[in-house]
């Protein structure tokens, strides 16, 4: 009887991904839990969304009257800032989800799994960012109830969707750092509202800047929130749109490049 024994020069093993493949897939997958999780706990979803529709409903019929930008409706104005405020509140979420991992011992778990230590990270803040798509979309739509007008077309609006994103998956490193070094999910959300206060008012996001005063208002003008708004605007409403997404763009990718390494060594270290 003869015997077929398979040729020894063949490999026994596939090859192998590269390890910036693997922590790909292992980000994915993390952000898959993290999804699922999300939408079976569709209250944090709710009151996600309330918020920005407050905020909304308050400049637009409490300060809308007595706010005034020449050549633009306070309305059109308003929004861009309402898009980027939404989703730098939204970034808090990325805080205390990362310091509630933490407390009840999931970071542990995944720590003592074959897996990259940046896909935690990195899953949660790709979870955080289809959360911003949906609350974005929600906000677009309460905005056109107001009285929102786009002014451009479809392609800047998904430009604009875009850096309003990666905005969002930047301060989220940030608040990812934060939720790390937390000890309660409570500390987290504390630690992560001073940024939001400290970005979010003093910026062009709801009045011009111009009005400020001189120190505050050289801040307002070179941080990184009113980059963003700035490019959002110009991006709804016209304007000198490739300087400001330029600038917003640089600001973004340096605080992920700033930030990012920080978060994956305090993940290392967290206990």
């Amino acid at each position: 009887m003869t015997v077929l024994t398979a040729p020894t020069n063949l490999p026994l093993v596939a090859p192998r991904l590269s390890k910036l493949a693997w922590a790909a897939a292992d980000s994915l997958a993390v952000a898959k839990r993290n999804i699922i999780a999300l939408t079976r706990r569709p209250q944090l979803l709710g009151f996600a969304t309330i918020q920005p529709v407050l905020f909304v409903l308050m400049f637009r019929y409490v300060f809308g009257g007595s706010i005034h930008v020449p050549g633009v409706s306070y309305t059109n104005y308003l929004m861009a800032g309402i898009f980027v405020q939404t989703v730098m509140f939204g970034a808090q979420n990325t805080a205390i989800g990362m310091a509630e991992d933490l407390r009840n011992g999931l970071i542990e778990r995944f720590r003592s799994l074959v897996m990259a230590p940046s896909a935690v990270l990195a899953g949660r803040v790709l979870a955080d960012a289809v959360r911003n798509l949906f609350v974005i979309a929600l906000m677009l739509g309460v905005g056109y109830l107001v009285g929102f007008r786009l002014q451009t077309d479809l392609v800047a609006l998904v430009a604009a969707t875009g850096i309003l994103l990666l905005f969002g998956f930047a301060i989220s490193w940030v608040t990812a750092l934060l939720g790390l070094a937390a000890k309660s999910a409570e500390a987290a959300g504390a630690a992560a509202l001073p940024l939001t206060v400290l970005l979010g008012f003093p910026s062009s996001a709801f009045l011009l800047t111009r009005n400020l005063p001189g120190p505050l208002r050289a801040y307002a003008d070179h941080q990184p929130l009113t980059a963003t708004v700035n490019s959002i605007r110009s991006l709804l409403l016209g304007g000198p749109t490739a300087s400001h997404a330029v600038v917003a763009i640089i600001w973004c990718l340096g605080i992920v490049a700033v930030f990012a390494p920080l978060a994956v060594l305090r993940y290392r270290r967290a206990s």
